[in-house]
C-alpha cells in the first residue's frame, strides 16, 4: 500500500480540502525546493495563501505558476484578483489583457478591464 506521503501534492490538496491551511502551508514550504518547476504545486501554494487572505505571499506562487504555464486562464484570473487585493491596478489590467488574448470571449475579464480603465 502506498501512503499519501509518497504523493506530497495529493497530501497538500487533502490538507487544504480539510481546512488545515497552516499545516498545508508548512508542508508546502518544506516541499517548495523539490517542486520549484511544477506548475500545479505553485498554483496550489498560491491558492492556499489566497484562501487565508495573504495576497503578498500568494503572488510569487501565481507568478511562477504563470511563467511555467502561460496559457492557464485560471492562474491569470487568480493573479488578477491578487493584484486587485494589493491595489495594483496596472498589473490587474495587464492580466485582464492577457486573459483576453488567450480567451477573447471572456466577458468577466472584458468587464473588469473596462471598469479598471475608467478608474
Amino acid at each position: 500500500m502506498v501512503g499519501l506521503f509518497n504523493y506530497p501534492k495529493r497530501r497538500l490538496k487533502k490538507l487544504i480540502k480539510e481546512g488545515e491551511y497552516d499545516e498545508a502551508i508548512a508542508l508546502g514550504e518544506s516541499l517548495e525546493s523539490d517542486y520549484s518547476d511544477d506548475h500545479d504545486f505553485m498554483f496550489i501554494m498560491g491558492s492556499v495563501y489566497f484562501i487565508v487572505d495573504d495576497p503578498k505571499q500568494a503572488l510569487p506562487f501565481f507568478e511562477k505558476a504563470f511563467r511555467l504555464n502561460s496559457k492557464d486562464i485560471e492562474t491569470l484570473t487568480l493573479k488578477t484578483n491578487i493584484h486587485l487585493a494589493l491595489q495594483q491596478k496596472d498589473q490587474a489590467i495587464e492580466c485582464c489583457s492577457l486573459i483576453l488574448k488567450l480567451q477573447p470571449n471572456n466577458s468577466e475579464a472584458a468587464d473588469l478591464l473596462e471598469e479598471l480603465e475608467t478608474l
